[in-house]
């Protein structure tokens, strides 16, 4: 399946500007690179865009991270319920755990890149620089 530009899927799986879907929202593409895996542009490099537009603005990210993280615990545990049946309860609570730390850069920034699509449109025109000015009273 190919993501087109537009989508809010595509913003958040490709790195992207949630308006421009140009350029990129984090500064280094390797989710794995621990000592920056977190690190962000304070604004697009194409369209302008402050990606953190208050103090906080990312403490609503905490609950999609939480919900990321539920899901992977459920997949885990059903997995392992569906293909091992004998399996100790706390061996599935330890492969849930330890996926759930394994994935945990890639689900920090797709939890923001999520946030911030939410409250931001995509916009065609965002990653033009033929903007029209705006109109002033003389």
């Amino acid at each position: 399946m190919m993501l087109k530009k537009g989508s809010k899927i595509y913003s958040i799986i490709n790195n992207k500007c949630p308006r421009c879907h140009t350029g990129d929202f984090f500064v280094f593409p390797n989710a794995y690179d621990l000592s920056s895996f977190s690190k962000m542009h304070k604004e697009c490099p194409v369209c302008k865009l402050t990606y953190e537009p208050e103090p906080g603005y990312y403490f609503g990210a905490m609950y999609v991270s939480y919900a990321i993280n539920v899901a992977v615990f459920v997949a885990v545990w059903v997995a392992c319920a569906v293909l091992f049946e004998d399996l100790n309860v706390w061996y599935q609570v330890l492969a849930s755990v330890v996926l759930g730390l394994v994935l945990t850069p890639v689900t920090f920034r797709y939890a923001r890149l999520g946030w911030i699509n939410f409250f931001v449109r995509y916009d065609s025109s965002a990653n033009t620089n033929n903007k029209v000015p705006a109109i002033t009273s003389q």
